[in-house]
């Protein structure tokens, strides 16, 4: 199908730090360069502008179809619970318009792709690229949906098989355990002389910058060890290849669209205690609102 009436809209989570929202613009610049029959908007989930709400509205007000793509890994609350509050709302305002909605990026072959060939490079620059005395540690945001911190024990998992690591760690910058000081301090007791991190996530921000902090104290911390951190990844070629993958799947109506249902417990209680939205959301919301997707135009998919 033809994209000449479709606005693609991507919704990033936004960040405190600009410098991570002005990323998230200059990625929505890029894909713009690459696709340039393709109309491209963006909006944030919280912490920058143009907002969930407002994105969704400008964007459903101008077009036919609205193809609305998570530039985000995980699914936690924001992907399970507010973006489908926000589509309901935009529905409702806008009942002629089309709107459909990708998966979130997920624990994937391509984002697997991207880790590896980080970790590569990271082994390129320590003085004894040993994998069997270099230990991984996978450090990403934590969650308090055990689904969302489930896709990143997947990708640890993966790395480990695909690679020649005897030890590959997950860690969490927050909500989640084990944090990062912790899960060196065990692989040094492993017997382990180098440590390589790779932060999980796609653009810089205040996490990013408290991630390179944390591996400079404990190079202090710790002399004996050497330690390499490579950077985030969201302007990897894999990732524009995904989203355009995103946007031809919800096309060609792949159903593949529903959002996972692990955490659907989790997002009824939420609700139901006033939750579902983010810092800043403008609209009203009607207590008890349903939350759902509806997958193409016809078929209701209950959160």
């Amino acid at each position: 199908m033809s994209t000449a009436h479709d606005t693609i809209l991507i919704v990033g989570h936004g960040s405190r730090e600009d410098s991570g929202n002005q990323e998230i613009r200059e990625f929505v610049a890029q894909w713009r360069a690459r696709r340039p029959d393709w109309r491209i908007e963006v909006c944030f989930i919280e912490f920058a502008s143009p907002s969930l709400h407002d994105g969704l509205l400008q964007a459903a007000r101008s077009s036919r179809r609205l193809l609305v793509l998570p530039l985000i890994l995980n699914a936690a609350g924001h992907v399970k619970m507010e973006l489908p509050e926000a589509i309901e709302h935009t529905r409702q305002h806008c009942p002629g318009v089309d709107i459909v909605l990708a998966p979130h990026l997920t624990a994937c072959d391509p984002i697997l792709a991207i880790l590896k060939r980080r970790l590569r490079h990271a082994m390129g620059r320590l003085d004894m690229p040993d994998p069997t005395t270099t230990g991984v540690v996978l450090l990403g945001r934590g969650s308090s949906d055990r689904g969302a911190n489930g896709e990143m024990a997947k990708m640890a998992r993966w790395l480990q098989e695909e690679g020649d690591h005897e030890l590959v760690d997950l860690a969490f910058t927050g909500i989640s355990w084990p944090r990062l000081e912790r899960v060196v301090q065990r692989q040094m007791l492993l017997g382990m002389r180098q440590i390589v991190v790779l932060p999980y996530y796609l653009f810089t921000g205040t996490l990013m910058e408290r991630i390179h902090r944390q591996v400079a104290h404990l190079r202090v911390q710790c002399p004996q060890i050497r330690f390499e951190c490579t950077q985030h990844f969201g302007f990897e070629k894999e990732i524009f290849e995904l989203l355009e993958q995103r946007v031809a799947d919800l096309q060609a109506g792949v159903p593949d669209s529903k959002l996972p249902c692990d955490g659907c417990s989790y997002r009824e209680i939420a609700h139901d205690m006033g939750h579902g939205h983010s810092h800043e959301h403008t609209h009203g919301h009607a207590p008890g609102e349903a939350a759902v997707v509806l997958h193409k135009s016809t078929e209701v998919l209950a959160a």
